[in-house]
């Protein structure tokens, strides 16, 4: 059961952290290119004014214009095709339910994924960012306003204390961000929770956990 599930979760690991291939990288490099190209040539014939453009013919420099303003038109859509699919929704893949156990049997990468997946279902856009220089966030989450939020995942099996919260607070204020979410498979201390109280910072436990994920499996589509 623990080796199917995190075979799962691996090859959502791998699908969540996939990047551009080369021919993709070049498009946006070339686009990025042109449209830089572009902007300094309409700030060049706006306020330079250059004098050889009178000398052209009259179907000369209106081709001219005409090839300006379907570039510019073009560029502006391709980039507002480009900036759509980069905010519209992620696609959702349900998460199985899993006890305190099952979770703690997860490897750390594949317990960040799953902490991913549940995020996402909840309408947020996630970004995996554990591993080395990670900077404490293991998990990168942003909301439809746009505001950043930072999730820590301690896959634990001892108390997580409130040293544990107050580095999560140093954390939050170095990456600048709105809320920080601290998700653990243990219990949480009454004086970690104490201290994170009144600061926007969420603590959940592996029971929580367990209850969220339970929750979202019976929401009505």
């Amino acid at each position: 059961m623990i080796t199917r599930i995190q075979s799962f979760y691996r090859r959502q690991h791998r699908q969540t952290l996939s990047v551009p291939g080369g021919a993709a990288r070049y498009g946006l490099f070339l686009l990025v290119f042109l449209t830089i190209l572009t902007i300094i040539w309409l700030f060049y014939r706006t306020f330079a004014d250059p004098i050889w453009l009178a000398y052209l013919p009259i179907i000369a420099r209106e081709f001219f214009d005409l090839l300006q303003g379907a570039s510019v038109a073009t560029l502006v859509f391709i980039w507002l095709i480009l900036l759509w699919r980069s905010y519209r929704k992620q696609p959702q893949t349900a998460v199985s339910i899993l006890t305190v156990d099952e979770l703690y049997a997860l490897s750390p990468g594949d317990f960040e994924v799953y902490v991913g997946q549940l995020f996402r279902q909840k309408g947020y856009r996630v970004k995996l960012r554990g591993g080395s220089g990670d900077l404490g966030v293991d998990v990168e989450l942003r909301k439809r306003d746009g505001k950043k939020a930072v999730v820590q995942c301690k896959r634990y099996r001892t108390t997580v204390g409130s040293e544990t919260v107050r580095d999560l607070y140093g954390t939050l204020i170095h990456e600048r961000a709105a809320h920080a979410f601290l998700v653990t498979t243990a219990d949480i201390s009454d004086a970690a929770r104490e201290w994170a109280q009144y600061k926007p910072i969420t603590l959940i436990d592996g029971e929580t956990l367990v209850r969220i994920a339970t929750s979202l499996q019976n929401r009505p589509v």
